[in-house]
C-alpha cells in the first residue's frame, strides 16, 4: 500500500449534529428556567395557597346563625374595629353575654364554659393575618367605607369562615389605585348584603378625596 506523505487522515468519530447539543441545551435550559418561574408565581401566589383556607376552630362558631339569621353586627364580636388598626377576636366574656342565658348547656359550647369557669381565652385560630412586614389598619378602611364583605366576603352565609381573597400586594394595590368599586357608605360598611340604591348613597365618599398610598412606606414601615 502506498502513503502520500504530507496527508492526513482523520476519522468522524461523532455525527456532525452533536455541534448543535450545546445550543439545544441552553434553549431547554431557558425554557425549562421560564416554566419552572411560571408555575411557582401562578401556583405558589396568595390566590393559590390563601384563598379558601378554613381552619377547625375549637368551638363551632356559625357565622351564618350568628351574622346571618340573627343579623348580629361584625361590630358586636369585633368592637374594636372602628378605632383601631385591629379588629379584635371576642373575648369569652363578649360570647357568655348571651351564652349564659342562651342553650347555656349545649354540648358545642363546652369549650367556652371551660373558658369561663378557668378565666382562660379560648384558642380560636386566626384566618385572615397579613405579613408581619405590612402594616393594615381597619378603622381607616371602615371609616373611609370600605366594606367588610370587600376583603371577607359574605361572612353572613357562611357556616365556616374562609378566606375569600387573597389579600396580596398586587390584591391590595388594585384596590388603592382604583377604590371606588369596594366604597360603601361609612354606615353601611357591616351590611354585608348592601347594594347602590339601598339607601345612603348619597354618603359614598368621593375616591378622590381618599389617596390610599401606593407607595411602598405607607404600608411597610
Amino acid at each position: 500500500m502506498r502513503h502520500r506523505w504530507g496527508t492526513k487522515h482523520t476519522m468522524q468519530l461523532f455525527p456532525r449534529t452533536l455541534n448543535y447539543l450545546p445550543l439545544v441545551g441552553a434553549v431547554l435550559g431557558t425554557v425549562g428556567a421560564g416554566a419552572a418561574v411560571f408555575v411557582f408565581w401562578y401556583y405558589f401566589s396568595p390566590s393559590n395557597l390563601q384563598v379558601g383556607y378554613r381552619p377547625e376552630q375549637p368551638i363551632a362558631y356559625s357565622h351564618r346563625l350568628h351574622a346571618g339569621e340573627l343579623g348580629i353586627d361584625c361590630r358586636y364580636c369585633h368592637s374594636s374595629v372602628e378605632q383601631s388598626h385591629e379588629a379584635i377576636i371576642p373575648p369569652t366574656q363578649t360570647c357568655m353575654g348571651c351564652h349564659a342565658v342562651v342553650k347555656p348547656d349545649s354540648p358545642k359550647l363546652e369549650n367556652l364554659r371551660k373558658s369561663w369557669q378557668e378565666g382562660t381565652p379560648v384558642q380560636w385560630v386566626r384566618v385572615h393575618k397579613i405579613p408581619d412586614h405590612a402594616y393594615f389598619n381597619h378603622s381607616i378602611h371602615v371609616n373611609s367605607g370600605v366594606g367588610c364583605v370587600s376583603c371577607h366576603g359574605r361572612v353572613d352565609q357562611m357556616e365556616v369562615v374562609s378566606v375569600q381573597k387573597p389579600m396580596s400586594m398586587g390584591w391590595c394595590l388594585d384596590c388603592h389605585r382604583d377604590p371606588g368599586p369596594n366604597l360603601v357608605p361609612p354606615t353601611q360598611v357591616t351590611n354585608l348584603g348592601w347594594q347602590p340604591g339601598d339607601g345612603d348613597d348619597e354618603l359614598i365618599l368621593d375616591p378622590a378625596t381618599l389617596h390610599p398610598p401606593e407607595y411602598c412606606s405607607g404600608c411597610h414601615r
